[in-house]
């Protein structure tokens, strides 16, 4: 190849990604309210339209007026169409959906309900749609409950992997700890408590066009562990545990070598790291949890593979907070994150009521290749009482547009 020639291809790149003009924009969904509004999903539909759901009401730990909401952006428009209810089950509270679109054009939303207004009492449920034309809510055809069960080896995995983490950190456990860890295996050997509690929160990964695996955790065991099934629901089964010091709510991208990676959100002890585990076996398997080189306050995050090859991941970039939210790009498929952007980053300041919190990102490349992020946004809380903070119109679900170039511009 001649030098000229050349310098051209190395400064467009291989991707053409170089020759692409940076640009982002964003939107609120809905005005902001005082309702409760969190854990979003977005996905394309065929025909290029986008729909987001989030969970709505007064708050799940307390109130059973909690419900599954959606909404649509007709392709080539700016305006998201007024909410509508996706899911809701009388009297519980719905939560953490998530959604995908499989290769039979399916529409597929998946959540847990709540059985007794606290997290380890999640019912996992799912339903599918084939018509979901515009202006309306989908027409379900299917609505199912996903049974979540665990065999006898979850309970011998937990055991095996408790008892390494405790030989492991000896010197840095404490006795409440101790005696969390120790509680794992009898919750783990008991057949309702390991049955329950399970939910969603992260895209599902189809896996070759024939396997869906759905990311779950508990947050009665703080860990993670993934609901897999070969015939599109018919029949399901579940992975081993991914079993940590509080990894939770994982999310999944794959190697090019086939090898399936789990970034999670840190729920244990400092320092507060995205937990990491990996399967080469089409997620049957994971091996031991570690610390990534992420920060991460205890706060969902996802990472998703651009058809370049390209990871990218959303998250809270801090060890304490949620008032930053970062984009970064790997182009060594997750073992390291060369440039990071943020969708949003307040100001340092030791007085909170500043600050808000923009976190739980949902992230897809769409058909043209740009990138659509929607997040949790809770605008900084006024400097009054917690009690007024509350009839605050100050919650709502944003959407973000951007591309690659933008992530990569200096």
């Amino acid at each position: 190849m001649r030098p000229a020639i050349l310098a051209i291809f190395v400064l467009l790149g291989a991707t053409g990604s170089q020759t692409e003009r940076p640009f982002l924009t964003s939107e609120l969904i809905f005005p902001l309210e005082h309702w409760h509004n969190h854990g979003s999903a977005v996905v394309e539909l065929p025909g290029g339209d986008l729909l987001a759901c989030w969970f709505h009401g007064s708050g799940e730990r307390t109130a059973d007026d909690v419900a599954v909401l959606g909404a649509r952006l007709t392709k080539n428009t700016t305006r998201w169409s007024e909410p509508f209810v996706m899911a809701d089950t009388a009297a519980y509270p719905d939560t953490n959906p998530t959604m995908f679109v499989d290769p039979r054009g399916r529409l597929w939303l998946l959540w847990p309900t709540i059985l007794a207004n606290e997290w380890h009492t999640a019912l996992m449920k799912y339903r599918i749609a084939s018509d979901y034309a515009p202006g309306r809510a989908p027409r379900w055809e299917v609505s199912e409950v996903l049974h979540v069960t665990p065999g006898d080896e979850f309970a011998k995995t937990v055991d095996a992997e408790v008892d390494r983490l405790l030989a492991l950190n000896t010197a840095t456990i404490d006795e409440k700890g101790r005696a969390y860890l120790e509680r794992l295996k009898k919750d783990a050997a008991e057949k309702l408590t390991r049955r329950l509690g399970w939910m969603t929160r992260a895209h599902p990964f189809v896996l070759d066009g024939t396997r869906l695996i759905v990311p779950l955790y508990s947050d009665g065991f703080s860990f993670s562990l993934m609901a897999i099934t070969d015939d599109w629901g018919a029949t399901w089964k579940t992975s081993t545990p991914l079993v940590g010091l509080g990894n939770i709510q994982p999310s999944l991208a794959r190697r090019s070598d086939g090898t399936l990676v789990a970034f999670m959100r840190d729920n244990g002890p400092a320092p507060k790291r995205l937990a990491v585990s990996r399967s080469t076996d089409r997620g049957e398997t994971w091996s031991t949890v570690e610390d990534s080189d992420r920060p991460n306050p205890g706060s969902g995050a996802e990472v998703l593979r651009l058809k370049n090859g390209h990871w990218v991941l959303v998250y809270n970039d801090l060890e304490r907070g949620r008032y930053s939210l970062a984009v970064s790009l790997s182009d060594d498929e997750g073992r390291t994150w060369r440039w990071t952007r943020h969708l949003e980053r307040d100001a340092e300041t030791s007085d909170p009521q500043q600050r808000g919190e923009y976190h739980y990102p949902s992230i897809i490349q769409a058909a043209d290749g740009t990138l659509h992020v929607t997040y949790s946004y809770f605008a900084p809380p006024a400097s009054i009482t917690p009690d007024a903070q509350k009839r605050l119109p100050r919650k709502a679900i944003k959407h973000a547009h951007f591309n690659e170039a933008w992530i990569t511009q200096r």
